[in-house]
């Protein structure tokens, strides 16, 4: 009959052992939780610079309202391509986007008109400074001729 109850003290001390070791082991909160951008975009995150911050706080813009357009650059495996892009502004931020393809080839044609066809869908209605295309609708290398365009639309806007 001691059997069962010895049976039971053990698994009660490895359960303490196990519980006290977890809460040993568990990290100390020092400050109240912050919810980040992540969880607070439903999981996307956004880029916001301090400076962009700032000025949307304080209602100054950074740049001026308008439509600047710019020819980017960028390098494919058929050598050096150009991408049109024309962006309009207001209080900072894209309101519409417009690209115009200047394919060499087909295979830059075809990633070029998907880039064209996705676009507006990832930065419409972003501030510019929070812009940095990557890959769109399949194109990556379109996006690095984007990105070179949106810094000398930034300069114009200034």
């Amino acid at each position: 009959m001691t059997t069962p109850l010895r049976k039971s003290l053990y698994v009660g001390f490895a359960g303490l052992s196990i519980i006290g070791t977890a809460a040993a082991c568990a990290p100390k909160a020092e400050s109240p939780a912050v919810e980040t951008p992540a969880t607070q975009n439903g999981g996307q995150v956004s880029t916001t610079s301090p400076s962009s911050q700032g000025s949307a706080a304080s209602g100054a813009s950074s740049y001026k309202d308008g439509t600047y357009s710019a020819d980017g650059t960028y390098t494919s495996p058929n050598g050096q391509e150009t991408v049109g892009v024309e962006l309009t502004l207001a209080a900072d931020k894209v309101t519409a986007v417009n690209i115009t393809t200047h394919p060499s080839n087909p295979n830059t044609k075809k990633f070029q008109g998907e880039f064209a066809s996705g676009i507006a869908g990832q930065i419409v209605g972003k501030d510019i400074d929070e812009l940095n295309v990557s890959k769109v609708a399949g194109s990556s290398l379109t996006s690095g001729g984007f990105n070179d365009a949106v810094q000398q639309i930034k300069s114009q806007a200034k």
